[in-house]
């Protein structure tokens, strides 16, 4: 048994909620066999009321939850050029003894993580994304605010998201990491939902003030799910099929 977050949008601040699931895992390296943990971990999600639940990595059934996958997920800038969610993360980081190593943005996403100067630097200590200084708190904003940026620039990848209530990520272990694809898939669908997107996206400040918020609010109001459309959710198939 293995356990592992599904991430679901809710009404108010923070905008995304997290419910911890148990579920049968299966070993192995294959790709049927990661399959497999999905599908029973989508099962428990199900079982919970969270359905249908899509996976986004490189190991999902859908070509949509690769494509969604922050190494694929592609972001222009403003010369035109285009990099990866990935490469844009880790080559902003900038640690107690060096970086930002820019040099990444234009590597592809597997070799990003390789790089050894990202765990020869010491602590991450800030983010510098092309002379824009991020701070490293709240831990996931900087992380969340490259892909809801990434997902309105693929608006063909983004719109489909809405016909799912939650969404996870099998490799991601809350033990090991802060930052998740699925987390900033639900954060998207909420913010647009609730028709704050533009002005985030727009307006940093503005974004920074809402997640800050987010820690304000009372638990009751952080457990009320996003209602959905019902002819937009039947147009779609679930993760589960």
């Amino acid at each position: 048994m293995a356990k592992r977050p599904v991430f679901y949008p809710i009404i108010n601040p923070p905008y995304v909620k997290e419910i911890e699931l148990q579920f049968e895992w299966f070993s192995g390296f294959a790709i049927s066999q990661v399959q497999k943990s999905i599908h029973s971990l989508h099962l428990a999600a199900e079982k919970a009321g969270i359905s249908p639940v899509l996976e986004i990595s490189s190991k999902s059934s859908l070509s949509l939850g690769v494509e969604l996958s922050a190494f694929n997920l592609m972001l222009s800038l403003n010369d035109g050029k285009m990099i990866s969610v990935e490469c844009a993360f880790q080559g902003s980081k900038v640690f107690e003894r060096g970086g930002p190593y820019t040099n990444l943005y234009y590597e592809t996403s597997r070799e990003t993580k390789k790089y050894p100067r990202l765990h020869e630097s010491g602590n991450v200590i800030g983010f510098n994304l092309f002379g824009e200084e991020f701070p490293i708190n709240p831990p996931t904003a900087f992380y969340d605010w490259i892909y809801l940026n990434a997902l309105s620039q693929n608006t063909h990848l983004a719109d489909q998201l809405f016909a799912y209530r939650g969404f996870s990520d099998i490799k991601f272990n809350p033990q090991k990491s802060i930052n998740c694809q699925a987390r900033s898939a639900a954060l998207y669908v909420a913010l647009s939902t609730n028709g704050q997107l533009d002005k985030v996206l727009s307006n940093r400040e503005y974004y920074f003030s809402i997640i800050n918020n987010g820690k304000k609010q009372s638990l009751s109001a952080r457990e009320v799910m996003l209602p959905f459309n019902d002819i937009t959710w039947n147009n779609n198939e679930s993760d589960n099929a």
